[in-house]
């Protein structure tokens, strides 16, 4: 079986419930977004909501796509600096309570969180105080790290840390494994466009971006928007929340379309998605099934609240990939 090493943000999530989205103006936080905020400001929004419902637990985009395939049995890793702190230690055991190999740096500084917001209409705002996560350095990345590992995934979050992200997809590639990159917020996309276009034509062979991130990245609707990144990669997929995702590989193209749920959470959809997919992607499946498989992980994690289905909603999911019928 393949291996595959997550790279991202080392953060705890922790998901509120807004009763409306005046918190959202009050803290000045565009509903959607994922806002970089300070260890003040991120303690200022948590006591300004204390008395609203909270779900903890361990995240970053890259760390719940890690999560998703290890669910799904595939040997993973995980790369990301944590805080010698109760957060961090909360981080590191649940990577290992899921058999997922733990590659952290330990760091003097807070572990991050992220604040995630969520709107009556399931949209989710990110409030992200990175702490030891942004710690992360090129200086920390060696062959070593990627031996045994056939993928690495990273989250688009990274970009920001440019010699980081270089120096790790060269290295990745230098070893033979493909890259997998998740563009991962709509504003990140249009803060480092430059960046992201050179690192993803020369590095990226299989790019997930979701419908705003694809429309940003190439300035066109998500029909031609693939069209545009699959010349760039060997796997391209832009994902498009309700109306289900698009796949292309070379000339082979395909639509795939969504699990029917009541959506309560949308936090980790497109991480789910990419764990799905890949799963389907290693085990030799088709575009259109790993697609599937993909659809069924983000249809299932939007009915909870939080990344993380729990133990018997895997049971289901295994069983449903197992049984062949998912759409």
């Amino acid at each position: 079986m393949k291996k595959v090493l997550g790279m991202g943000n080392a953060l705890v999530d922790i998901l509120i419930k807004l009763e409306n989205d005046n918190v959202l103006a009050t803290y000045d936080l565009p509903k959607g977004s994922m806002q970089l905020v300070d260890r003040l400001k991120s303690e200022r929004i948590l006591a300004g909501t204390e008395d609203l419902e909270k779900t903890i637990a361990s995240g970053g985009s890259a760390a719940n796509t890690i999560h998703g395939l290890a669910a799904l049995g595939v040997g993973t890793g995980f790369l990301g600096t944590i805080g010698k702190d109760h957060w961090g230690e909360l981080f590191e055991q649940d990577i290992r309570n899921n058999n997922i190999e733990p590659k952290l740096i330990y760091s003097n500084t807070e572990s991050g969180r992220a604040i995630a917001l969520v709107s009556k209409d399931s949209e989710r705002t990110f409030a992200t105080f990175l702490g030891a996560a942004v710690e992360l350095s090129a200086d920390n990345i060696d062959e070593e790290i990627f031996r045994g590992y056939n993928y690495l995934h990273i989250e688009g979050y990274l970009v920001q840390n440019k010699d980081l992200i270089r120096r790790a997809v060269i290295l990745a590639k230098k070893l033979g494994l493909k890259v997998s990159l998740d563009l991962a917020s709509y504003n990140v996309v249009e803060d480092n466009l430059d960046m992201l276009r050179e690192l993803v034509k020369n590095n990226v062979d299989i790019l997930f971006a979701n419908e705003e991130e694809a429309k940003i990245f190439t300035g066109k609707n998500p029909g031609e928007a693939i069209l545009d990144i699959a010349k760039d990669v060997e796997i391209a997929v832009v994902k498009l929340g309700k109306n289900g995702s698009l796949i292309k590989r070379g000339n082979e193209f395909t639509e795939v379309g969504v699990v029917k749920v009541d959506c309560i959470d949308t936090t980790g959809a497109g991480d789910l998605y990419a764990s799905g997919f890949l799963y389907g992607l290693i085990n030799g499946m088709t575009l259109k099934r790993s697609g599937e498989i993909g659809a069924l992980l983000s249809g299932r994690v939007i009915e909870i609240i939080g990344p993380k289905p729990d133990k018997s909603m895997w049971n289901e999911i295994r069983k449903l990939i197992k049984s062949g019928h998912i759409i």
